[in-house]
């Protein structure tokens, strides 16, 4: 643990804005070097413009892929497209618009030039082809005329430094592989060529153009609200609720829910600081806004006993952190638990057969919960991407990941958003809190004398390029292995039982406990997650196992 973690950040640390976007206009990235390439990940394209990897080239490139993107595939409606709070997202959004203004793409930019949330992105492109979609039959349809597509130009809880671009299709969720890979390889050929064939206008030209229009974001998301969440109730409630925005995409957004919906709602830091300066120092030194993260959260923490419930959201807005008198900052898990069981329980209107998406790396509490409530469990790979046809066709009445992403379905069993929604399930704790009486981590409490108590960890071991490539290919036959922590293996995955996709690693589960091996897709590392219903000496246990298992198992790839 850094010994600022939980700090407020010197003003050595922080990050010199001026010379971050001088450097992003400045520096050229070499398409020789792979790490200053366009590289799509989970969450799209990340980089710092001080390291070349989030340049006004990458934007220009990635803008112009989008566009030929759209064109192949015949997206003819609008582009939504939104930004965060973090410093490089202006001048990208400047890039973006002038490339896409250029050919004319029908641009729709928040009616402030302020902040989009990634939720706001989603939920205003599923509004915009919800009839147009149906109309088809399926979101995934290939014919693509008229319908909407967008952009959230942001790198999510990132460093301040940071800048990122994310790319969502007509489903309005993250884009699929074969969508991002088309994408990248249209970027890097627009790099390697000095960026010719990529058609750019003046910012002026840009903002003026007949093509970009204003679109009010907040007031379509937040009038929505109410058929998602049961405001009514919160208000009825009369609960004295505190937030924390993290000076994210979401700052301007609380303030009319609070209005709107009649909330005892208290901001703490309602401003915009692109140093991020008053975000405290991460468990490793660096300011991130991560709103399941103990040290960044600890400033609203330390204000817990002045409210009935508080909660945060990183810098796009599509992640939560829930703060309670009694427990303080829930683990992300325990709070997807406690979200599963009560929309299960309070939402007549879902269809029953729908059931419960998790990833194959967040807790079993939410397998036991869902066992428990008799419902399906569709678990997946690492990737919000693998919810999208779940919550937009209404199979899956949620989809939540171990990193504290998740989102969930309207009232009425259709589609919300099919993007991790931050603000939602903020407000889903709150509703918890108002209909039952009892705070989220209260429920988590008897949750666990129903189903035990788990212990999670996740921890990065050192490895090699050539280990981690063995790693995402492994099979179950290359581990081999019969017990795990002295118990019996009960079986050992490297594809998701849930739909049958790679997980690019393992998992390998008994009785009382599991691990999970997945290689990084930024750095030199492994990942390995692990959980036990026994104790911490059981959990140590796992761990060591684990690590054995995976460096015997790729000793042999």
């Amino acid at each position: 643990m850094h010994p600022l973690a939980g700090k407020q950040a010197p003003h050595s640390m922080l990050v010199n804005v001026p010379r971050l976007i001088t450097a992003f206009f400045s520096e050229r990235p070499d398409p020789a070097i792979p790490s200053q390439r366009v590289a799509f990940g989970t969450s799209g394209h990340r980089g710092s413009a001080f390291s070349q990897s989030f340049n006004e080239a990458h934007i220009a490139a990635v803008t112009q892929a989008v566009v030929d993107h759209r064109r192949a595939k015949g997206i003819t409606g609008p582009l939504f497209l939104g930004i965060d709070t973090h410093a490089l997202s202006e001048p990208a959004l400047e890039v973006a618009l002038s490339v896409l203004a250029a050919q004319d793409v029908l641009t729709l930019v928040d009616d402030k030039r302020g902040y989009t949330p990634t939720p706001g992105v989603s939920h205003a492109i599923l509004t915009y082809n919800r009839g147009r979609v149906e109309a088809r039959g399926s979101a995934r349809e290939p014919s693509n005329d008229g319908l909407a597509d967008g952009i959230v130009i942001t790198p999510s809880h990132n460093p301040p430094d940071d800048g990122g671009f994310k790319y969502n299709p007509p489903h309005g969720g993250p884009a699929d592989t074969d969508v991002t890979k088309d994408i990248e390889t249209r970027a890097n050929k627009y790099l390697e060529a000095g960026l010719a064939g990529v058609k750019r206008v003046g910012a002026r030209q840009a903002w003026g153009a007949a093509s970009t229009k204003k679109h009010d974001y907040t007031s379509a998301y937040v009038a929505d609200l109410i058929n998602v969440v049961d405001l009514e109730a919160i208000a009825k409630a009369k609960l004295k609720l505190g937030v924390d925005p993290l000076g994210g995409a979401a700052v301007h957004y609380w303030a009319p829910i609070a209005d709107r919906y009649n909330l005892d709602l208290t901001i703490v830091h309602d401003y915009v600081d692109p140093t991020f300066s008053f975000v405290p120092v991460d468990h490793d030194g660096k300011i991130r806004m991560d709103c399941s993260s103990p040290s960044a959260m600890a400033g609203l923490v330390h204000l817990k006993d002045k409210f009935d419930l508080a909660f945060g959201n990183d810098a796009d807005c599509d992640r939560h952190g829930i703060v309670t008198p009694t427990g303080g900052l829930m683990n992300p898990n325990h709070f997807l638990a406690v979200a599963v069981e009560y929309l299960a329980t309070h939402r007549p209107g879902f269809h029953p057969d729908a059931g419960i998406g998790k990833t194959l790396v967040s807790s079993s509490l939410i397998d036991r919960v869902a066992k428990g409530l008799g419902k399906k469990l569709v678990e997946v790979p690492v990737g919000f991407k693998w919810f999208v046809d779940g919550l937009h066709g209404g199979s899956l009445f949620f989809g939540g990941e171990e990193s504290a992403g998740a989102s969930f379905l309207r009232k009425d069993g259709s589609v919300w958003t099919t993007d991790k929604d931050g603000v939602i399930m903020d407000l889903l704790a709150a509703e918890i809190r108002a209909v039952t009486g009892q705070d989220p981590y209260q429920h988590y409490q008897r949750l666990t004398q129903q189903h035990g108590a788990p212990l999670y960890s996740r921890r990065d071991v050192p490895t090699t390029p050539e280990q981690k490539a063995v790693l995402g290919k492994l099979s179950p036959e290359k581990v081999g292995v019969k017990t795990l922590a002295g118990d019996p293996v009960l079986s050992a995955l490297t594809h998701a039982p849930g739909n049958g996709a790679s997980i690019g690693g393992l998992k390998v589960i008994s009785e009382r406990g599991w691990f999970a091996a997945r290689p990084s897709g930024t750095e030199n590392v492994y990942k390995i997650y692990a959980e036990s219903f026994v104790d911490a000496a059981h959990l140590a246990q796992l761990n060591q196992d684990a690590e054995q298992i995976v460096n015997k198992a790729l000793a042999g790839g």
